[in-house]
């Protein structure tokens, strides 16, 4: 799927299921939420810490629910995310195009 479906699908299952948009305050506090359960997953699938008994682990399924809330806040705030990251490659291209390769850190 290209990103400009996804943008697309996301409108229209929130005009058909959704009513409407929640606020851009709420979506931004609902990210943050879906953010905050990825990394529960993340901190105990590969961190220190061991999942509780019951708790939700589907990695997948928190990566989806972060990028259907960004989804969301990009069409409510008319952000076309195929420009914007073609804009990031271009940006990151042209600012780290050496830095990364000469960073010793990475070469471990």
């Amino acid at each position: 799927m290209e990103i400009k479906e996804l943008q697309e699908r996301v409108d229209a299952w929130i005009k058909e299921y959704g009513v409407r948009y929640f606020s851009e305050l709420t979506n931004m506090a609902c990210l943050t939420e879906e953010v905050g359960e990825l990394a529960r997953v993340m901190a105990r699938r590969y961190g220190d810490q061991s999942f509780k008994a019951g708790e939700h682990t589907d990695l997948a399924e928190e990566m989806a629910d972060v990028l259907w809330v960004l989804v969301c806040l990009a069409n409510q705030t008319g952000v076309d995310l195929t420009t914007a990251i073609e804009d990031s490659f271009t940006k990151k291209t042209a600012r780290d195009k050496e830095r990364h390769r000469q960073n010793e850190k990475l070469r471990k």
